[in-house]
This record gives C-alpha cells, sequence and structure tokens, in this order.
C-alpha cells in the first residue's frame, strides 16, 4: 500500500493491473476494525434476488453486513477477520449471477454499455418485425385465393431466414435472464416469455417446412421489439437513480493547500488528507475534510447540510464539515477526519442506503409474477401431456402447448401496470410533474404520511422584506444606498425592493455581524442587534429572521424578513389531511422561522434544527406505522428523499435532490403535489383494475387453447385483444381528465 509523506494511506489503482485478472482484494478498503468491499452485482432483477444474495453473503465467516443496491447494482460487505473477499464473488458466481469489485471509473462506462446494448437490440428487432410483417401481409391477403404451396413456403422461408437470426441476438437479454433464473431454481416473467418466443418460432419453422399454410415468425419478433422497449427504459431509470450519490460527492474539493510546518503552502489531494493536517481554504473554495477552525473569521454557506439560506459565521475554535462553502475569507482549519469519514462520504452512505430501502419495495407485477408463471408452465405442460396421452401426434401436441403459452403470455399482465404508468406520467408531465421511477406511482398511492421540508419546498426560498414602508424616507434612502452593495440575502432582499440607484461611500461587510458604510455624512450600519448597539433582549420571538438598521445619530430600527409560502400551500396541506393523510414539517431552520410557517399552514407536527440524519431517523420512525413521503429541496433532504417510501422535488431544488427524487415538479406552486398524489391513487386503482381484468382473461382462454379450440394465430390475435383492453382501461384516465371540468 503506497504512503503520502505524512504516512497517511492512500487507496491502491487496481484498474492499472490489466494484464491479470482483477483481484477483490485489492479493492479491500478499510475503516476501523472493519474491511469493506463495494461489487458490482449483475443478473439482479427484483426483491428475491436481492434477499437471496444477501442472505448467501451474510452466512459467510466474518460478515457483519450486506447490502445489495438494486437500483445501482453495486453490493457493499462488510466484514471481520481474514475472510478471503474472492469467497464472495464466487458465491455469487454460484447463485448464477455475476459479481465484480466495483470500479468507479468504469461505472459509467459499464452503464453506457448496457443501454447501447439493449438499443441494439430493439433497433434489430424492430427492423425485422417489420420486414416480416410485410411478408406476412402477402400470405394472410393470399390464404383465402390461389397462392400456390412453393410461393407460400418461400415466403415463409424468408421469414424465416430473418426471424431466426434475430431472435437470437435481439432475444438475449431475455434469454439469459430465464436462464439464469432456472440455474437458481426460480421462475420469473422471462421464463414463460422465452418459452412462448422459442416455442412461436419453433413451431413457425415447422409450418414453414411442412408447408403449413400460417407461421408465426412476426409475432415472435414483434413480441421481442415490445419488451425491449420496457427493457431499455428501465436501464434509463436505473442508470438515472445511480447518479444521486456521484452529485453529492461533487460537493467535496478534490485538492487542497496543505500549510506546512514552515509556513509554506503544499497542494496535494483531498483523499490524501489525514487528521491532524491544516489546511487553508481560500474564500469560495469548498471545505475538502470535516475540521477545526484555527485562524481566520468568515461567513460560510452550509445549506447542504441544514437547508438554512442564511449563511453560518465560522469563527476560531469553530467546526467545519466538509462540503463547506467558504463565503467571504480566508480561513486556516485542522483536519479532523480523512475525506472517507467527513459528512459528505455519510451523507453519501445514508442516500445509499435509502435506495436499498426502495428496492425492497416489491412492486405489484412482481408480485402477480410469483403465481402467475407457475400457473402458466403447469399449463402448457399438462396440455403437452394431454395431447400425447390422447393418441395425438407431435406437432398437434407442440400446436396446442404454443397456443396455451401464445395466449397466456404475460403480455396483458405486462402492460397492466406500464400502460398506467404511461398515461398516469403522460397526465403529470402536461401538468409540470415530471415522474422519474415507474413505481413511485404505486408507492405514492400508498403512502399515509408526508413530511415537508420548509424552506424552498413549503416556501420559495428567498428572503422577503416585511412591511419595508415602515422605514422614514431618509432612512430607507440611506438603506438603500447601503444594501445595493451587499452580497448577504437579507441585502440582497432589500436591495430588490429598492432597486436601482446611488451607492453609499467606504463600505465594509464583516463577516457573522453586518455592513456598513456613509451615506451624506452619516454612518450607516446594518446587521445584527450587537452590531448596532440594541440588546438582543428586546426582540420578540416568533417574528422570523431579523436585522437592524442605524443610520447616524438616529435610534436603531429593527427589521423583519420572512420566506414567503409558495402558492397554493394552505390548500394542498388542507386537501391532503383531508384526505386522511399525516402532515409533518422537517426542517433545518431555526424555531422562530419553522414555528412562524407551521403556524401559518395549521401543522402541529413540527421539528426544527434537523440535520441530515436527524430527518433520516425521524422517517424510520414514521415508516414503522406507515408508509412515508418526502417533500424536499436541499442537499441536506438528500438522504431523507432516498430513505422515504416515495419522494418529491420542486425544479428548483438542489441537483442531488431532484436525481434522488421520484417526482420533479415544476412552477412557483405546491399544487402539484395534491395533483401528483390523486393521479398515483387513480392510478394504483386502474393498474388493480387491469390485473383483475388479465387474471379472467386467462382464466376463459386458457381452457379454450388446452382443448384445441385455438389456433397459435387466433392465441396470438386473443393476446394482442387482451393487451388492447388493458391498454384502452388505461387510456380512461385520460378520458376522464379531458372531460372533467
Amino acid at each position: 500500500m503506497s504512503q503520502t509523506s505524512k504516512g497517511c494511506p492512500t487507496a491502491p489503482n487496481p484498474a492499472a493491473e490489466t494484464d491479470e485478472a482483477v483481484d477483490p482484494a485489492a479493492f479491500v478498503r478499510q475503516r476501523d476494525d472493519q474491511q469493506i468491499l463495494i461489487l458490482s452485482i449483475t443478473g439482479a432483477r427484483c426483491a428475491g434476488c436481492i434477499g437471496k444474495i444477501e442472505r448467501a453473503i451474510s452466512a459467510l465467516p466474518g460478515v457483519s453486513h450486506a447490502r445489495l443496491n438494486l437500483s445501482t447494482g453495486t453490493m457493499t460487505v462488510e466484514w471481520i477477520g481474514a475472510t478471503n473477499p474472492s469467497l464472495f464473488t464466487q458465491t455469487i458466481a454460484d447463485l448464477g449471477y455475476g459479481a465484480l469489485p466495483f470500479d468507479p471509473q468504469t461505472a459509467d462506462d459499464d452503464d453506457g454499455r448496457r443501454g447501447r446494448m439493449l438499443l441494439r437490440c430493439m433497433a434489430v428487432a424492430g427492423f425485422a418485425a417489420a420486414n416480416i410483417m410485410l411478408l406476412s401481409v402477402a400470405v394472410w391477403s393470399a390464404s383465402s385465393t390461389d397462392m400456390g404451396t412453393s410461393t407460400r413456403r418461400f415466403l415463409h422461408l424468408v421469414s424465416a431466414l430473418i426471424a431466426i437470426p434475430t431472435v437470437f441476438y435481439a432475444g438475449r437479454p431475455f434469454f439469459e435472464s430465464a436462464l439464469g433464473a432456472l440455474r437458481r431454481k426460480q421462475a420469473n416473467m422471462d421464463v414463460p416469455i422465452s418459452l412462448a418466443v422459442m416455442l412461436a418460432l419453433t413451431v413457425s419453422l415447422m409450418e414453414a417446412l411442412s408447408g403449413g399454410e400460417h407461421a408465426y415468425f412476426d409475432a415472435a419478433v414483434m413480441l421481442l421489439f415490445f419488451l425491449l422497449i420496457g427493457r431499455w427504459l428501465d436501464e434509463q431509470l436505473r442508470r438515472r437513480a445511480r447518479s444521486a450519490a456521484r452529485d453529492l460527492l461533487a460537493l467535496q474539493a478534490r485538492t487542497a493547500l496543505r500549510l506546512d510546518a514552515d509556513g509554506s503552502l503544499a497542494p496535494i489531494r483531498a483523499t490524501e488528507i489525514c487528521p491532524g493536517d491544516r489546511l487553508v481554504i481560500r474564500a469560495s473554495a469548498r471545505v475538502p475534510v470535516d475540521g477545526i477552525v484555527l485562524e481566520g473569521r468568515s461567513d460560510t454557506d452550509v445549506a447542504f447540510l441544514t437547508g438554512e439560506s442564511a449563511p453560518q459565521l465560522a469563527v476560531q475554535g469553530s467546526a467545519i464539515l466538509a462540503g463547506t462553502l467558504n463565503i467571504s475569507q480566508k480561513l486556516v482549519i485542522e483536519a479532523t477526519r480523512d475525506m472517507a469519514h467527513s459528512a459528505v462520504a455519510e451523507l453519501v452512505r445514508l442516500v445509499e442506503a435509502g435506495q436499498q430501502v426502495k428496492d425492497r419495495y416489491t412492486r405489484l407485477a412482481d408480485r402477480a409474477a410469483r403465481a402467475y408463471v407457475p400457473i402458466v408452465h403447469s399449463l402448457a405442460a399438462l396440455t403437452f401431456i394431454g395431447w400425447l396421452m390422447t393418441g395425438a401426434g407431435l406437432r398437434e401436441a407442440m400446436m396446442a402447448a404454443t397456443a396455451v403459452l401464445v395466449i397466456t403470455c404475460p403480455c396483458a399482465l405486462g402492460l397492466a401496470v406500464p400502460a398506467v404508468q404511461i398515461v398516469a406520467t403522460g397526465r403529470l408531465f402536461r401538468r409540470g410533474i415530471i415522474v422519474k421511477s415507474g413505481d413511485a406511482l404505486e408507492r405514492l398511492a400508498r403512502t399515509k404520511h408526508i413530511a415537508f421540508d420548509k424552506t424552498g419546498t413549503l416556501t420559495t426560498g428567498a428572503m422577503q422584506w416585511i412591511s419595508p414602508g415602515a422605514l422614514p424616507p431618509d432612512q430607507a434612502d440611506a438603506a438603500a444606498a447601503l444594501v445595493r452593495a451587499g452580497f448577504h440575502p437579507i441585502a440582497r432582499a432589500m436591495a430588490s425592493t429598492f432597486g436601482v440607484g446611488p451607492v453609499a461611500d467606504d463600505i465594509v461587510e464583516i463577516p457573522g455581524e453586518g455592513m456598513r458604510g456613509i451615506w451624506k455624512g452619516d454612518e450607516v450600519r446594518l446587521g445584527k442587534a450587537a452590531f448596532v448597539g440594541v440588546s438582543e433582549a428586546d426582540h420578540v420571538p416568533g417574528q422570523g429572521s431579523r436585522a437592524y438598521l442605524k443610520v447616524g445619530s438616529a435610534a436603531p430600527i429593527e427589521l423583519h424578513f420572512s420566506d414567503s409560502l409558495r402558492d397554493g400551500a394552505s390548500t394542498t396541506i388542507k386537501t391532503l389531511r383531508d384526505r386522511g393523510l399525516s402532515i409533518s414539517l422537517l426542517s433545518g431552520d431555526q424555531p422562530a422561522e419553522v414555528q412562524a410557517i407551521a403556524r401559518a399552514l395549521n401543522i402541529d407536527d413540527v421539528y426544527w434544527s434537523q440535520t441530515p440524519q436527524d430527518k433520516v431517523a425521524m422517517i424510520d420512525i414514521w415508516q414503522r406505522q406507515a408508509p412515508v413521503a418526502m417533500i424536499g429541496d436541499g442537499l441536506n433532504d438528500t438522504a431523507a428523499l432516498a430513505h422515504a417510501d416515495v419522494s418529491l422535488a420542486p425544479g428548483t431544488a438542489a441537483d442531488a435532490a431532484q436525481t434522488e427524487a421520484d417526482f420533479v415538479y415544476q412552477g412557483d406552486g405546491l399544487q402539484a403535489v395534491l395533483s401528483a398524489y390523486e393521479t398515483s391513487v387513480e392510478a394504483r386503482r386502474h393498474m388493480l383494475q387491469n390485473f383483475a381484468f388479465a387474471a379472467l382473461y386467462n382464466a376463459v382462454a386458457a381452457p379454450l387453447a388446452m382443448a384445441g379450440m385455438v389456433t397459435p394465430l387466433i392465441a396470438a390475435l386473443a393476446m394482442s385483444g387482451s393487451s388492447l383492453l388493458v391498454t384502452l382501461n388505461a387510456m380512461r384516465m385520460n378520458w376522464r381528465w379531458k372531460a372533467a371540468p
């Protein structure tokens, strides 16, 4: 292991060892007495996969923690002792999944490679399906006329030459998934899909070679084409989910300036910083690691942690966290933690843990598939065996079994949820709401408790000056001249009220205190009470943010500022409460500001001064009672958004918050939250209706196919009809919405 100049260990770079097989031991990192390895997992697609892999790894010697994140495709393993990390990858491989050490340098390339592979398969299937359908139209339209057998056979063989390589190329994602499930002695939705495609291809080939009238090459390829569209969209959603932690990591500085004992400055990588190092943090730079301020005095922006828009003053002895933006003056700090244990790193771990909670949510389609797949397989097998036992030939038995698989192909079941999702997300999109995760509609519909952040969520996030007309004209002119040169949020709020105009002379801004200047010979001061000579005891609690203005010898004037409520906030909160939902307010702001907003919105369950960890802890408590939705906009809300059952963020939210949220809504109002909830409840109702129809359809169609009363051609038409009815039921959501006044 390499060492820095001060003896702090750095991580190895195993990615450089390209000539040898990747050794998992090279990716292991140490934290206290724990060893940690992050693996990249392939082949896991459902909650059952999560449980199986985690149980197998947790049973290995020394393992204290094993967590698979299905959204990011990574698994974190922590253990104590001398267990060989290669045992983890081998155990996962024995289960039928792929496992390699996770290398963030190649993660984006892997994501892009999977997406491009699915896109190529989809393009090939679409091109082939269009051409086969053109040939099939000629066969079907001439079936009752005098088309010769040789001509029909020729068209069938041309279709076969197109379909066979297409199926084996474009069907790989489904075939590989089905084979993997069978090796694990499981049955997922890809198993009946693969069987139906291969049997349709086999029967069609038999028909083509024997001069039969109909073949079903087009049905097999079209089925693959539409399923690949869904698989590609699913991959894009997963890829988007992987970027939340990366957005948070962007808060950490990559380099720093170390102050050596001789007073010289040495640039170093943030990963090389050790506890005890002295670092210089210049103005407008981010703090790379957690530390203590040794020298200097400066305003800092810690909104990523608290969500509070007002700057925090950092002075000698103050604790300062990684990711903090130093606003005004140079600081010298002493590192108390390395980069891997910083506040930002902890936020990343919280986000990943929250994503894992969402992965454990089992969707309606997953639950239906558990019962559906074995039933369909059993029916097809019984049909095949039954026809053979009654004296039918192999061809007739295969035709009947194929008809059963085709007519019960899970297209209607597979469309039951996606069709509703497409209609519902389209409706919400037209209302300015973006749905980023398909199953988010299901999760929001189940919600019984909603937690709101304050700043930027219930409020606009911008300071608003209350009663500016109360200032005497001469003092208003002096204040305007002073604040036009200010950078503090309070100064900016006042400047936006005054507009453009002259600026005072000799303006000085003192971090954490206020600002002063000269206007028409008088000193003008704006800032905290002590800065203008006012006792804090004179302040009336509950008035929100405040500042004091003193012009010359005139008495100081107390100014009040608030964060204005978003449009529709009061109506939205009341309506959600009328729907039977519990409402809470979680904020990192100070008590006075939070209580003022809570009173305005009639919210009784209120929490202030909440850190990201506090918010996560509260959500964990609420989740023991009912599903919880979190609505927030700041970086400090990202972990809570990840841990909640479902999450929403405004379009003005931080990038990491928008990335983690399941819904992102545009506009200045809060009505979008109510629209998202009501649409989700309606969507879930339509999903259940679709499942009921799919079950009824299969209960009627399967016996007919088993009795030989349905040919594969009629089965394909019936399957298409059932899919169409499911889609039409989903579209009823739009019809009612457009008809509504």
